[in-house]
């Protein structure tokens, strides 16, 4: 397997040749005007002293908008106002505690950390690179991101600089794997093999939505099941065609930066090493056994009263720090890397100061994300967007096209698809359903719009992990170089996903096992 070439000079557009084609102009133009920003955190304060003064400037003019499910009457609060300023400083400690991502990231990352500071996930990278073919390496990373959805988003911690490290030990540029990575993770939200906890968490919304026309229809997880399996080689397709094709030859050759400290050599492994490979592998899959058996069964002690899964999905993050910390902790032994109890306890310490940057970013981020929401400006967005959807007036396949598309503008500025979903479904599904379309239908076309989107907006709660990935790699990377990369990933996947589901409609194919397509309303 080629090793890392460090021969020649990184011919990225920010530090070598200009690019030719309009493609790579385009996307230097983006990366430049992007890099052109702030730093991270001083962006974020930045959009937080925005939207302090948007939402002063809007309040004073009393703009509000009525939900469409509780018929509440939303007002835009003025982040200056006493409640608020109040809020803002009482809650602060609470507001960066409860960052979605911030437990998660801290709490999988004491797992990963054994596994990779004893150095069982670099043999396991080296075992995996000896055994694939570089020729499909970018698709067997995009497709390990779209499946990485089922452990909730703990992709988004694991399998994204996990494709920077495998490009780097292929000797190809590790920000194209990153880029590979975090679309199949974020911008293929859409699709997967197996029901996610994303699809019983839908056709919980979507089914009382239903109800208005309809009170006996009933809406499964399985809902769009057939659509998100059909998706999955879709996207692994086009995230290999644009990560070849066009990411990767717009970065050009990479050379490390001189502090560079990534140990990622696949020189053959010693007999210790190979021995803790070995168990340590045994250890993983004892892991992973040891999960299955606490959820397969019906009595398993990660299954609800009613049989029912949602335990088992609620103990993702848990179970990958168990998982992950086993094969860790025995490579550790075998190989004498861990020969005490403190070895373990300094490298769980190394691996939480090496996300000292992501946690200052996180605490920027998290306070923009809720100050946003303070002011119900996040609301309105979403509601305004959702009337002129519907103001618009458009059937059939149009409408959804429209609908896909408004819901993934919407997206750029409310991340969580249960949220907007709330929002969106009541007035949508009953709308769609009198036009002949089913809820599921619905469902569908929404997921499409809420995830191709997901890689362009700092607003997601991961991108400031993103970026720090990247700064590994290129102490430059900014958001402008994230959404320079991600674009076309974004442009693809949203024509090829809207593409598809527009060949369902038009042939008339059922989207999942119990959905029926069309619904002609009484």
């Amino acid at each position: 397997m080629a090793q890392p070439d460090t021969s020649t000079e990184q011919q990225s557009p920010t530090a070598g040749d200009a690019p030719s084609s309009w493609s790579e102009k385009f996307l230097s133009y983006i990366e430049r005007g992007g890099n052109a920003l702030p730093e991270p955190v001083t962006l974020f304060f930045i959009f937080i002293a925005i939207t302090m003064v948007v939402s002063l400037i809007v309040s004073l003019f009393g703009v509000s908008v009525t939900h469409p499910r509780t018929d509440e009457v939303i007002m835009v609060e003025s982040l200056f106002s006493g409640d608020n300023i109040q809020r803002l400083f009482t809650d602060m400690a609470d507001t960066f505690a409860d960052f979605p991502p911030l437990g998660l990231v801290l709490v999988v990352m004491l797992g990963i950390g054994v596994a990779d500071k004893s150095g069982f996930i670099g043999a396991a990278l080296g075992s995996f690179m000896r055994s694939v073919p570089n020729a499909l390496l970018t698709m067997a990373i995009v497709f390990t991101g779209i499946m990485s959805n089922l452990a909730v988003d703990a992709g988004y911690v694991v399998v994204i600089p996990l494709g920077a490290l495998l490009f780097y030990g292929a000797g190809r540029h590790p920000l194209a794997g990153l880029a590979a990575a975090f679309a199949g993770v974020s911008a293929g939200f859409s699709a997967n093999l197996s029901v996610s906890a994303l699809d019983v968490l839908l056709a919980s919304f979507t089914e009382p939505a239903a109800h208005v026309i309809d009170p006996t229809y009933a809406v499964t997880a399985l809902a769009n099941y057939y659509l998100i399996v059909a998706l999955v080689p879709v996207f692994v397709i086009a995230g290999w065609l644009v990560t070849d094709y066009v990411v990767e030859p717009y970065l050009g050759t990479y050379e490390p930066p001189e502090d560079f400290e990534e140990d990622t050599s696949i020189s053959e492994p010693t007999a210790d090493e190979r021995r803790g490979l070995w168990w340590g592998t045994v250890a993983f899959l004892a892991g992973i056994v040891g999960a299955a058996l606490l959820i397969i069964p019906e009595n398993g002690a990660l299954r609800g009263p009613d049989g029912g899964f949602e335990p088992a999905f609620n103990a993702i993050v848990g179970l990958m720090v168990v998982i992950f910390f086993l094969p860790g902790l025995v490579y550790g032994l075998v190989t004498k890397k861990i020969k005490r109890d403190k070895d373990v306890t300094d490298m769980m310490s190394e691996t939480m100061s090496d996300l000292g940057v992501y946690i200052v970013l996180a605490f920027a981020a998290a306070h923009f994300v809720a100050m946003f929401s303070w002011s119900n400006l996040d609301m309105v967005v979403a509601i305004t967007g959702a009337e002129f959807l519907e103001w618009l007036n458009l059937s059939g396949i149009p409408l959804i096209v429209a609908f896909i598309f408004v819901s993934a503008f919407i997206n750029l500025f409310v991340g969580s698809a249960s949220a907007k979903w709330a929002i969106m479904g009541p007035t949508f599904v009953p709308m769609l359903m009198l036009l002949g379309y089913s809820p599921e239908l619905t469902q569908a076309a929404y997921r499409i719009g809420d995830s191709f989107t997901n890689i362009l907006t700092p607003l997601l709660p991961y991108f400031p992990l993103i970026i720090v990935f990247a700064q590994r790699y290129d102490r430059k990377a900014g958001i402008g170089s994230i959404i320079a990369i991600m674009l076309p990933f974004s442009i693809v996947f949203g024509i090829v996903s809207t593409l598809t589901l527009v060949v369902w409609i038009f042939f008339g194919i059922p989207l999942g096992p119990d959905a029926p397509l069309e619904f002609i309303a009484p």
